[in-house]
């Protein structure tokens, strides 16, 4: 197995993805693809004591920018990182594709370089929320697509399945809803409404509609949603999650007994800070693509590096395409599946 990553994509490239890089082969042994500036990665991995790893530099002349729209990844910047990473897979060098980058620049390359699999007419990405329960949440999707059909939420939905069922291991039989402004039967805008009988049909475990706040309570083990809605769920939690810290911190400053209580209560935040920090899932998997594809946070440091190469890996050591391939065939009833 190899996994081509961009090397040159995130705030903190080449280093943090060099050195990511390097952690992943020691530990695993899977080889990685270091695409970018080959003269600049070569020094890197020297310092980084990669050189005697299955660790292979594919040289690419440009990088895409962090601005730059996504139309520029597929169209005029064929010789960057980003894109010469996706064309490895597309031509099956390699098996997996994982980027820092420009987020909307690598589902681009995912969806019209890397391709959609089988069966797929909208790729979606899906992202894992933390729970009061201890599990995760798979909301899904939370980008990909602005504007979804009903049929794409069904599919959606058989995505989310396999990713909590074969990935994250955290269900047997995952709990699915539809993200709605009430949990009764018809509640939501036109979309909710016409997925909701259609989510019905299926074999899957669909419990009805979710309400925002049952993301955090464990409730569901997939939500589903259209991508405008799902992006603008995951700005709000990840701006709403650095606030919160940041006022505890103002208000621990305040006085001497509050500080003293932050000091016992330490274990328990740094706890709470490893459940909530997005390194440890590593990145989220744009589901029903050919090969795997991560895009992982534009800060990512070399940690979270590691652990996209790590998810990367288990999606195709747990052959979950194949396994979405059933799903599709298996839960879908044929009407939805033409």
């Amino acid at each position: 197995m190899y996994i081509a990553l961009d090397a040159m994509g995130g705030d903190n490239a080449p280093q943090s993805n060099v050195r990511g890089a390097v952690l992943f082969a020691r530990e695993s042994g899977i080889g990685v693809y270091l695409v970018g500036n080959g003269e600049v990665l070569e020094k890197e991995l020297e310092k980084a004591g990669g050189k005697n790893l299955s660790i292979e530099i594919v040289h690419a002349e440009e990088v895409i920018e962090m601005d730059e729209p996504p139309s520029v990844a597929v169209r005029r910047k064929r010789k960057s990182s980003m894109y010469i990473a996706g064309k490895l897979v597309r031509e099956g060098k390699a098996q997996a594709f994982v980027s820092a980058g420009n987020t909307g620049a690598a589902m681009a390359i995912s969806k019209f370089v890397v391709g959609a699999a089988e069966g797929i007419e909208r790729p979606g990405i899906a992202v894992a929320f933390p729970t009061k329960k201890g599990k995760p949440t798979v909301l899904i999707d939370v980008g990909a697509n602005v504007d979804s059909r009903p049929k794409h939420l069904v599919y959606f939905a058989v995505m989310g399945h396999t990713y909590v069922k074969e990935i994250l291991k955290s269900s047997d039989n995952p709990k699915v809803g539809i993200l709605s402004i009430g949990e009764e039967e018809g509640k939501g805008n036109d979309l909710v409404k016409d997925t909701y009988p259609l989510l019905k049909m299926t074999g899957l475990n669909f419990v009805g509609n979710a309400e925002g706040r049952d993301i955090f309570t464990g409730d569901f083990d997939v939500i589903v949603c259209d991508g405008f809605v799902g992006n603008v769920v995951l700005k709000t939690s990840e701006s709403l999650g650095s606030i919160i810290v940041e006022m505890i911190k103002q208000e621990v400053k305040k006085s001497v007994i509050s500080k003293i209580g932050a000091a016992l209560m330490l274990p328990a935040i740094k706890r709470f800070k490893k459940k909530a920090d997005y390194a440890e899932y590593g990145g989220a998997p744009l589901l029903g693509t050919t090969g795997t594809c991560i895009i992982t946070h534009g800060s990512a440091d070399e940690r979270a590096i590691k652990n996209a190469l790590k998810v990367a890996s288990q999606f195709e050591e747990t052959h979950f395409n194949d396994k979405l391939k059933e799903n599709l065939d298996n839960l879908l009833p044929k009407e939805l599946r033409d």
